[in-house]
Order: structure tokens, then sequence, then C-alpha cells
């Protein structure tokens, strides 16, 4: 299949109306009717303040980079940003152009 691969960056503890972001993003997808989609917790990165987050092993919160990453449509691409604006969230994204699909024994 052909369709878009689209990812959300933000910090872990980041938040939206008393949810952390990456579980408001993954249930509201799914509410959606987007078929899946994955939360990823970084090790370390930094945005576009230049200010290094990392975790480390004696921290409890780190507050780490996360990404939400998604593969739809464009048509579902283009729902899922409406209703992000409607939430008025404000969010680093990236999308690509992807094929996609399922391998087979």
């Amino acid at each position: 299949m052909k369709g878009i691969c689209l990812s959300f960056y933000f910090y872990e503890f980041q938040k939206h109306q008393g949810v952390l972001l990456h579980e408001y993003l993954l249930e509201s997808a799914r509410k959606m009717g987007i078929m899946g989609g994955t939360a990823i917790k970084a090790v370390a990165g930094f945005g576009h303040h230049g200010k290094l987050h990392e975790e480390q092993f004696w921290d409890i919160a780190s507050n780490v980079p996360m990404e939400v990453k998604f593969f739809l449509s464009e048509e579902q691409s283009q729902e899922f940003f409406q209703f992000l604006r409607k939430e008025h969230m404000a969010l680093f994204y990236s999308k690509t152009n992807a094929e996609y699909g399922f391998l087979d024994k």
C-alpha cells in the first residue's frame, strides 16, 4: 500500500487536557479509525532550543523526547491534522510518502 508516514515529536511528560500526549494522540487516532500507531521513547535528543535531554540510569523523571508514528492514507492524515488544529495543539511533525504492508510466510 502507498500512503503517509506521519510522526510527531515532543517530550515524554508533555500533556494535553491533563493526559500524556502520546496517550492522547494514540487514543484520538484509534477513535478516528486509524489502523495503528506507535509511541517510541528516545534515549536522548534535542530540539530547536538546543537543550540536550537524555535518560540517565539514576533519573526517574528525565523527560526525554518521544515520537508517535502512524502509517495512514493522505485523507486520514488531513482529517487528523484538522482534528489537531481544532484541539489547538502545537506539535512538531514530519510527514513523508511511504509504502507499507505485511509480509506473508
